[in-house]
């Protein structure tokens, strides 16, 4: 199955540089290019891509009001969005994964990551590098913010195994990482999660991310 790209980047020469990669992996394309968050938002409408590569910082409209859109458009409800920054201290991209992205990454990250990355999320997964994260959530918690409503209950419905496995996940870890830090099988792990996920009403891991800690389940003290 070969992924469907949009990229949105304001920058000709770093979608240029960004279409040349995708498509030079045989499993993607790129379908559509925008330059401005409005173009992005149409753009996915138009073609319903599979996974959007968006830029935070363009003019019209930004990356996150673009995701905003994109993730409240029911008739997108398949579409992902990976976010890309310039800078991993971008405060930013809280509020995107809040707006509904499902991961970011740095712009000077390797080729080889990006594709990789590309995957991740297509594939239904998120992508959240541990590092950026941690000093992406301080930052967060230091400005007052409404809470982000969550369909299901809260962590406290969650087992002491299920706050555990929480606890992981905000941190960055993969299920196979999540699975050697708590000595169970990947398998296990990645059933864990569904079921954090089904009990909290989270859309993905970047969410659970968010509720983690918008909850008190994982202060930025622990990581």
């Amino acid at each position: 199955m070969t992924i469907r790209v949009l990229l949105a980047d304001d920058q000709t020469l770093v979608r240029a540089a960004f279409a040349m990669l995708v498509d030079s992996a045989r499993d993607m394309e790129v379908v559509a290019e925008a330059g401005s968050g409005r173009e992005a938002v149409g753009a996915a409408r138009e073609v319903r891509p599979d996974l959007v590569v968006m830029d935070i910082r363009m003019p019209d409209l930004d990356g996150i009001e673009a995701t905003r859109l994109i993730a409240a458009d029911e008739e997108l409800a398949g579409v992902r969005v990976l976010v890309l920054t310039t800078y991993d201290t971008d405060e930013n991209i809280v509020e995107a994964l809040r707006a509904g992205a499902s991961g970011f990454l740095v712009k000077d990250t390797r080729p080889a990551e990006l594709l990789d990355a590309i995957r991740t999320v297509a594939a239904g997964e998120a992508l959240l590098s541990p590092g950026p994260t941690a000093r992406l959530i301080q930052r967060f918690l230091r400005s007052p913010s409404v809470p982000m409503p969550v369909p299901g209950g809260g962590p406290e419905c969650l087992s002491d195994r299920e706050r555990g496995v929480l606890a992981l996940v905000a941190r960055g870890l993969n299920n196979t990482e999540i699975a050697e830090a708590l000595g169970l099988s990947p398998l296990t792990a990645k059933t864990h999660v569904s079921r954090i996920m089904g009990k909290l009403g989270a859309r993905d891991r970047a969410q659970l991310v968010i509720v983690a800690y918008e909850s008190g389940t994982v202060t930025p003290g622990t990581l």
